[in-house]
């Protein structure tokens, strides 16, 4: 009688006089998880650090950006605390120019 051995228990435990392993014939077509191509590989490689080469200079370039948004909001405060000063001095002008025409009136 032949006995066939199992998983837990091989007929014999020297693997030179196990069966070879064989390969079901029976296994549903496109069951097997399709090969990875390296071509897709390299380039989603290539694009990474094509990207992360790219990251200092989009990194400058958003500092640039916020310094240059800082400076304009700067200028724009110069330019505001500038009008309001002419503002009062005009007043001020204004103020003296009156004093003077109700002196030149009353006298």
């Amino acid at each position: 009688m032949k006995r066939i051995g199992t998983i837990d228990r091989p007929l014999t435990h020297d693997p030179r006089n196990q069966a070879p392993m064989t390969i079901p014939t029976s296994e549903p077509v496109g069951s097997a998880t399709p090969d990875v191509t390296i071509i897709g590989a390299n380039d989603s490689r290539q694009n990474r650090t094509r990207e992360m080469q790219l990251i200092p200079e989009a990194l400058a370039r958003a500092h640039m950006h916020d310094r240059m948004r800082e400076a304009e909001a700067d200028r724009q405060a110069v330019r505001l605390i500038s009008a309001r000063r002419m503002q009062r001095r005009a007043e001020r002008a204004s103020m003296r120019a009156r004093r003077a025409l109700a002196m030149a009136v009353m006298n």
